[in-house]
């Protein structure tokens, strides 16, 4: 998949003492009350969906598992919501060529989304946000996938057969590629047409009409023109789907979305919560900067970490999607990430510095306004030879939509450059190019 990746829900820090419990298995669900009717409810989902039919089990069969995943699911101020129960399939044991091909599925990037933003913001467009209800179950699947009995809700009169899938399922490799077809499929009926440099952004064009949809798996963003075109698209979706309109976009993809006047803060104050709490640098005492400007990392400092680097690869990649909407921890994140193959004890206190930093800057984010100017201003530097192992330059560039800051970059150069001309050329190339791909 491509673009960025979501973050991991930790259900452990939503989970008070007045909750139910995260069963340890499905039959211990089954005697909650709270858990068994998440999970009737999704069983009858399922069978309501025609995802399955009953077959006789035969030797020849590659049969997969299934599993019930249980989580609390909260609301964007981390209270409550509902108990959540999901069956999925154990995609591991699916073998290439029997019942999975290809399953690679486009995933909107972080530029674009910025951009349409921007661009909402500007011609004072609606924006809507909407959510569909067990997405993956509506794609069609092309590939026999056998799959054995829920646990717990095995059919009596025929406790030894197996599901024959007609429909996608959590959990299975080309679950995501099957939902996103569908979707895109259908909406290309409604006169929508995918951009031909991010496949998960449609656009809508019709006289004095215009409509964007941003499509982020189940996740949606509805950008419209007018009212009067929200409401047709809403209901034209809802007829082939189970949608959930959220009302206007506040929370998305774990970053929290606050509208004043003709601007939008776009905000991870949340999770950048969650990450020190996993950390356990809650309560860390600040930094005022997030990497030290005259130390540079090295592949030899310090010694191996004792749990061969687990816990710091995991960090690393939390940081990674914090930089959705902070640029300024970019450059410091890239750094700490060169190293995750074969992280040490000065890596990791180089990692350390960046949470003690966003510890004191923990309200910030990045500010979108209403800009009267469309045009595209690029800035790029590049630090050359900075690698003391591999003497590789780090170039980077940040680009401008009107006043709002819309995609940045900071990346090491992929081949060595004879002087600090030839690496600064080499960073002016990557952000032309991102400009003009923009």
């Amino acid at each position: 998949m491509s673009g960025i990746s979501k973050p991991k829900q930790h259900y452990s820090l939503h989970t008070t003492t007045s909750l139910s419990p995260l069963p340890r298995n499905p039959l211990d669900a089954l005697k909650n009350p709270d858990w068994n009717s998440a999970m009737t409810d999704e069983f009858r989902a399922l069978i309501d969906n025609n995802t399955w039919e009953l077959v006789p089990r035969t030797s020849h069969m590659n049969i997969v598992r299934s599993m019930w995943i249980f989580r609390h699911k909260t609301k964007s101020d981390g209270s409550l919501e509902r108990y959540k129960a999901r069956l999925v399939c154990d995609g591991r044991s699916q073998k290439e060529g029997i019942d999975c091909g290809e399953t690679f599925s486009p995933v909107v990037k972080p530029a674009t989304i910025r951009t349409v933003l921007s661009i909402a913001l500007s011609k004072e467009w609606q924006i809507h946000q909407l959510d569909v209800k067990n997405a993956f179950l509506h794609g069609h699947l092309h590939e026999t996938v056998y799959m054995h009995q829920p646990p717990g809700f095995r059919d009596p009169s025929y406790p030894h057969h197996v599901c024959l899938l007609k429909k996608s399922l959590y959990g299975l490799k080309q679950a995501p590629r099957a939902w996103y077809q569908r979707f895109a499929d259908y909406v290309a009926t409604l006169g929508f047409k995918h951009s031909k440099c991010d496949h998960s952004l449609f656009v809508y064009k019709k006289g004095g009409n215009t409509a964007f949809l941003l499509l982020y798996v189940d996740d949606i963003l509805l950008i419209t023109s007018s009212t009067t075109l929200r409401h047709e698209f809403m209901a034209l979706l809802a007829k082939e789907f189970t949608m959930k309109d959220l009302g206007p976009l506040n929370y998305f993809l774990g970053i929290s979305v606050s509208r004043q006047n003709n601007s939008l803060f776009l905000s991870q104050q949340n999770y950048a919560n969650e990450i020190l709490e996993r950390a356990g640098m809650s309560s860390c005492h600040p930094s005022s900067m997030p990497v030290d400007s005259k130390a540079k990392l090295s592949n030899t400092d310090g010694t191996h970490l004792p749990d061969g680097g687990a816990q710091y690869r995991q960090l690393a990649g939390a940081l990674q999607y914090l930089t959705f909407t902070r640029l300024d921890i970019s450059y410091a994140v890239q750094q700490i990430c060169i190293h995750r193959h074969a992280p040490r004890t000065s890596h990791f206190n180089a990692l350390k510095r960046i949470l003690r930093y966003i510890k004191g800057t923990i309200t910030h984010g990045l500010l979108l306004t209403k800009s009267p100017s469309t045009k595209l201003l690029a800035y790029t530097d590049a630090d050359w030879a900075g690698c003391p192992d591999t003497r590789r330059s780090t170039s980077g560039y940040c680009v401008y939509l009107g006043d709002n800051l819309i995609s940045w970059s900071s990346k090491r150069q992929p081949t060595l450059s004879r002087s600090s001309a030839e690496a600064e050329y080499r960073g002016v190339a990557n952000v032309v190019s991102e400009t003009c791909w923009i």
